[in-house]
């Protein structure tokens, strides 16, 4: 039986229940409610929380597609695969049941939030971090008692995020609440800073001591969910076989383009070594930030010159070294909510190198980090990538649009990929060999994190086999290398920035095409960001009419 609610009416109760359910996504999508919250991850919430899912669902299929508008029912289908998603990742992905890390970077991000943006008075925000702070030992309780038997690398990678938690808890609260002046209020934080340390070296002394030695369970995924996350998640009902096949091709003709350009700056030599000799002219210790300031102000130049977009007014981008627990990321964008009512300054974090490490590993991590490599880094995360995204974000009107809690990987990330890409194609490299290399080199990256994605999870790639892959195929070097192919066990969903990049890249073409001369490059990339943070195959049907399926092919 049809029901006459409302679609909008049933969106907005949908994203106020997934904002109440996760506390720190409300925070990242700007709505501060349950600032003081962290998420219940015990089994009975779950269990909840997964049953809300379904009155949401049935409520959706008792809404008559007859009654809403054309872009109504697109939004009914996005709303009803979002659903699917969230069930499909509890009952059949169950990350809050195989892995560490998805307690840690919970924590981690709740309270960064609290520390990074300004959207309450220092007083209130340092209350909001006590009260998380002393919800942190239950957090974990609800991991000890869920995650019986993790995977050793799920372990290792939990455990080391945990580690650079207690490190922002110790060094960098104290720091962020400096201009506190409440004496009682300071002594709270310290009080409950201590409690939750205490928890938090008690888990991981727990997950090295007790649970690594016994640790037999895989970390794959299997073909079955691996294709069931990115169909719900994402809108892509390919087989895990056919995206390995695209993948492939993809690598192979982007790997003939490397030699091409690596023969234009030296005929001479191995590719290889010419890559060696772009990577070895990188800014020096201590110099990666400024470095990216300026090249963050040729970017807005270049991409205003160049009629590639709209940039919207926005507060200013604030480039500063990466935190510690974060450090594990070389650059990331970290950005107020699309939802957030304040006019707020985002942070483009830069890993600079440890001054404890060795030589060895300083010249390696600014290798990966070389001048040209930097430029397509900065334009990812900056111009025209996720800074221009969330400025163009915050200008959408319908909340289902706007909100991060909808906003797909492969369209996210797949935007910032192709811009490198498309910045390179629009002359940004001209005359800049290396700059040209560099980017092809990161795309070399991307697809290799998809052959390798898909490969661990549906195949039986071993890490170290996917190490290999990354070096042989991807031109990376051993510690970057094996960063990568870790990564691809706890994080599949890297395998969406290539997927992404290569569906955008089609519907650009396919509209292109469709409108011949008339077809503008900025009034596309306007039209695109200006539909929201929703799939691709909704941004399909939206410019060329089209059942939305056509991603890849």
């Amino acid at each position: 039986m049809y029901t006459t609610e409302p679609l909008s009416h049933l969106a907005d109760q949908y994203l106020d229940f997934l904002h109440e359910a996760a506390p720190t996504a409300a925070s990242s999508d700007g709505i501060h409610t349950h600032d003081d919250r962290l998420e219940d991850l015990s089994r009975p919430a779950i269990d909840a929380e997964t049953r809300e899912l379904g009155g949401f669902a049935r409520r959706l299929e008792r809404i008559s597609t007859r009654s809403l508008t054309a872009e109504e029912q697109l939004e009914r289908r996005m709303l009803a695969d979002d659903i699917r998603g969230r069930v499909f990742e509890l009952e059949e992905v169950r990350p809050w049941e195989r892995d560490p890390q998805h307690y840690a970077t919970l924590l981690s991000t709740a309270l960064a939030g609290q520390t990074l943006f300004d959207f309450a008075p220092v007083e209130e925000r340092a209350r909001r971090v006590v009260s998380k702070l002393r919800q942190t030992p239950r957090l974990l309780e609800a991991a000890q008692t869920n995650v019986e038997d993790p995977p050793g690398i799920f372990i290792k990678a939990g455990a080391e995020t945990f580690d650079g938690v207690v490190t922002f808890i110790e060094r960098d609260l104290p720091r962020a609440f400096r201009r506190l002046e409440d004496l009682h209020l300071l002594g709270d934080l310290a009080d409950a800073a201590t409690e939750a340390t205490d928890a938090i070296r008690r888990y991981t002394s727990y997950l090295r001591d007790t649970q690594a030695p016994r640790s037999r369970a895989t970390f794959r995924l299997g073909r079955e969910r691996f294709e069931g996350r990115v169909r719900h998640q994402d809108g892509i009902g390919v087989s895990a076989e056919r995206l390995l096949t695209i993948a492939q091709a993809e690598l192979e003709r982007t790997q003939a383009r490397f030699r091409d350009v690596a023969a234009r700056i030296d005929p001479a030599a191995d590719p290889s070594d010419v890559w060696s000799a772009v990577k070895a002219k990188h800014p020096a210790p201590g110099e990666l930030v400024e470095t990216v300031r300026t090249q963050l102000a040729d970017l807005l130049v270049f991409v205003e010159r160049h009629a590639i977009l709209t940039v919207p007014d926005a507060p200013p981008l604030i480039v500063a070294p990466s935190p510690d627990f974060y450090r594990w990321t070389a650059a990331s964008m970290w950005t107020p909510g699309p939802l957030e009512p304040k006019a707020l300054p985002s942070y483009y974090f830069v890993t600079e190198p440890d001054p404890s490490w060795p030589a060895e590993r300083t010249e390696q991590h600014l290798r990966d980090l070389n001048t040209a490599t930097l430029t397509s880094i900065s334009a990812h995360e900056a111009y025209p990538g996720h800074f221009v995204h969330l400025g163009h974000q915050r200008r959408i009107e319908r909340k289902v649009r706007k909100s991060n809690l909808f906003a797909p990987v492969s369209f996210v990330e797949g935007w910032a990929h192709y811009c490198e890409q498309m910045m390179v194609e629009q002359g940004l490299a001209e005359g800049n060999d290396s700059v040209e290399l560099a980017q092809i080199a990161e795309m070399l990256l991307r697809l290799a994190r998809m052959v390798v994605g898909i490969r661990l999870h549906t195949e039986d790639m071993s890490v170290e086999q996917g190490v290999r892959f990354f070096q042989d195929e991807a031109y990376l070097e051993e510690v970057a290398a094996r960063r990568e192919a870790e990564r691809g066990t706890f994080d599949p969903g890297y395998v969406l920035y290539a997927a992404g990049r290569l569906m955008l890249r089609k519907l650009r073409d396919d509209v292109e095409s469709r409108e011949g001369a008339s077809f503008s490059l900025k009034s596309f990339h306007d039209r695109l960001l200006g539909h929201g943070s929703i799939p691709v195959w909704l941004h399909r049907t939206l410019m060329l009419g089209d059942t939305g399926d056509d991603l890849l092919d």
